[in-house]
């Protein structure tokens, strides 16, 4: 008699739109899940209308003993996308083996932003050409995957305003997405993101992109935003090596440019931060926030010497570029950065 040792694994797949990939893996973060998140354009059924999915995530899981108590949190975690629309159910399904995905024809496998960038998996046979940008990611449960409209706005930004020999700043720097296209500009860049699941994923792309002389990325935040908590709620999240080694570092006037795709109220509160850090007729690209967000934003920038410049939009999804013009002789002194 054969016994049979061979491992099932389960299946969960959920149609998403575009907006939701990043928030996916965000969330998982907080999971136990290690796996892939595979991620393939979406393909509508036959006989039915045009949907607003753009793609199907899947996550494949051991089939064991764990796999009820693990589907669940992922459940959990996933909910709330569900319920704003951005995602569809979640179904569940055994599968014999976790399929290859290596169709070179996804969308997925390469995207384009702007007019140079182009956004590639490591195994990914395309080759660029001359005039291209490659940026390299592997799938990583940090936001900026280069699908969310956010990261797409920025991009174009950053390609209009990045210049060789730039001192920049990525701040809430997730995959290290935003940071390796300024390296690949000819800029240098400090990386800073205050979840040490961002720091070491923006520390693996800089490694797959050949960009190490040119970013160097840490654990901390600007000023304000070191007391304003992890961005998805709750606490900053500290590994154990990170946890007794925080130090203070002055940034002021020491930015050509700032980049940041995170939340508005983010960008509204750590605003004098951005004035301190950035040099006269300094350049800060922000996203992260949609349309309704913009007056509040503009009027703290405006507040603190900034001017609206420019702007890039997609649906209600905006990212807009202001210069530093002036420094109120009334702002507060410069607060440092807190790096872990």
């Amino acid at each position: 008699m054969r016994a049979d040792h061979h491992q099932t694994h389960i299946e969960l797949s959920l149609d998403v739109t575009d907006e939701a990939v990043d928030w996916i893996r965000t969330l998982l973060a907080a999971t136990t899940y290690q796996g892939d998140v595979n991620v393939i354009s979406y393909v509508p059924q036959a006989g039915k209308a045009a949907s607003e999915w753009s793609f199907t995530v899947r996550l494949y899981l051991p089939n064991d003993g764990g796999v009820a108590a693990q589907v669940e949190s992922i459940q959990k975690q996933l909910s709330a996308l569900h319920r704003t629309g951005q995602t569809s159910d979640l179904q569940m399904a055994i599968v014999d083996q976790i399929p290859v995905l290596t169709t070179p024809t996804d969308s997925t496998s390469v995207h384009h932003v702007g007019q140079r960038f182009i956004i590639l998996k490591p195994n990914s046979p395309y080759q660029p050409t001359e005039n291209q940008i490659a940026i390299y990611l592997r799938s990583s449960l940090a936001f900026g995957s280069g699908l969310h409209p956010a990261t797409n706005l920025i991009l174009q930004l950053i390609e209009h305003y990045t210049t060789s020999g730039m001192q920049v700043l990525d701040l809430g720097s997730g995959s290290g997405i935003l940071s390796v296209a300024m390296a690949k500009l000819g800029s240098q860049v400090l990386a800073l993101d205050n979840d040490v699941v961002s720091v070491a994923a923006t520390e693996e792309a800089i490694a797959l992109n050949h960009v190490t002389t040119q970013v160097t990325a840490r654990a901390g935040s600007l000023g304000a935003g070191n007391t304003l908590g992890h961005w998805m709620g709750g606490d900053v999240v500290h590994g154990a090596d990170a946890a007794d080694v925080t130090y203070q570092f002055d940034l002021t006037q020491q930015f050509d440019l700032i980049a940041a795709n995170i939340l508005a109220r983010v960008h509204i509160a750590i605003a004098p931060d951005y004035q301190h850090a950035l040099r006269l007729g300094g350049i800060l690209l922000t996203a992260g926030f949609t349309e309704d967000y913009e007056p509040d934003l503009t009027a703290a920038l405006e507040a603190a010497g900034f001017r609206r410049i420019d702007v890039a939009q997609t649906g209600v999804w905006m990212a807009i570029a202001y210069q530093l013009t002036t420094r109120p002789s009334s702002s507060p002194s410069p607060s440092a950065g807190r790096v872990a």
